[in-house]
């Protein structure tokens, strides 16, 4: 085990998280992190359903050190997990989502960049579930949720609120995440931590995240949705680039492409067994996934609260 053991304040926000908070507490009482180094700070966002007697029940096990709170002002995981920042005992917050499942090891890797004194951000990286699904298994080969891309972001490195730690100290110097803005605050807070302050941002590749994708076409082109919602928000409040617009040439040469090109290929694979049925199907996929992205970039229109930021 590693020597380097700061205090670590853990910050989850949970809407409506009655099936998943079993596994997740169970995740969080495998840590092998210290328990009297660590604090777990679960914070109910307006649940309407038992999520708030799950938590009070978890609370008196006295299985892990956990603390509830609730935030029912604003309905925001970022409101929430600002909640969570001004209760944080300890200088080193990490955060990630009710329907995560940490490894083992998830805190003791994740904590282990800031025994640098520079570094401000930790991101950790975030893993598909084991699934037979078929569109959970299409986000997996697209590596949806996968943090490398967004470490390589052309405008600056961020990391997801999924698996991402920062020292206290940087949300007193910047503020903590825009409360109002319902996406895209996990690449704000990292984006203004790094353009206004010293601190750096690393990657711990062994802090891991299990995560389940979207399991049918719907979820999948909200989440695409969503995506473009935060692109158009960031552009709004940081000036990123806009994505590529969608248009009918693009169904049509995309379309064309896959009946002349890759269903014959990636047939012929298929009786080779060298290829599955996601490999024909997946150009279409990603066509719709690209309009959904599309269309949330050009429907969003950025709330003036969305603006605000909150302080210590």
């Amino acid at each position: 085990m590693s020597t380097f053991l700061p205090e670590i304040s853990v910050i989850i926000p949970i809407y409506n998280g009655e099936s998943e908070l079993p596994d997740l507490l169970d995740c969080l009482q495998a840590q092998t992190y210290p328990p009297d180094k660590v604090e777990y700070l679960l914070v109910d966002n307006n649940s309407q359903d038992n999520t708030g007697q799950l938590l009070a029940k978890a609370q008196e096990s006295q299985i892990i050190p956990l603390t509830p709170l609730a935030e029912n002002q604003i309905q925001s995981s970022y409101a929430a997990r600002n909640r969570g920042i001004r209760t944080a005992r300890h200088d080193i917050l990490a955060f990630t989502d009710m329907d995560c499942r940490p490894s083992q090891e998830w805190l003791i890797e994740l904590v282990k960049p800031f025994v640098n004194t520079s570094i401000g951000i930790v991101a950790g990286e975030v893993k598909a579930l084991p699934s037979e699904n078929f569109f959970e298994k299409y986000s997996e080969r697209s590596d949806f949720m996968n943090q490398k891309y967004l470490l390589e972001h052309p405008f600056c490195p961020y990391g997801q609120t999924a698996n991402l730690a920062v020292r206290k100290v940087a949300f007193q110097e910047v503020g903590l995440f825009r409360p109002y803005l319902t996406t895209g605050g996990d690449a704000d807070i990292c984006w203004r931590i790094q353009r206004e302050t010293d601190w750096k941002l690393t990657y711990s590749p062994e802090a891991i995240i299990f995560h389940r994708h979207r399991s049918s076409l719907k979820d999948l082109r909200s989440q695409l949705k969503r995506y473009g919602t935060s692109n158009r928000y960031l552009h709004d409040l940081h000036g990123v680039d806009l994505m590529k617009e969608f248009k009918n040439e693009d169904l049509v040469q995309g379309l064309g492409r896959w009946i002349l090109k890759d269903i014959p290929k990636n047939t012929v694979k298929l009786f080779l067994g060298k290829a599955d049925i996601l490999d024909v199907l997946k150009s279409p996929i990603d066509l719709i996934c690209f309009e959904s992205r599309s269309t949330g970039q050009k429907t969003a229109i950025l709330p003036e609260n969305a603006r605000e930021i909150e302080w210590l």
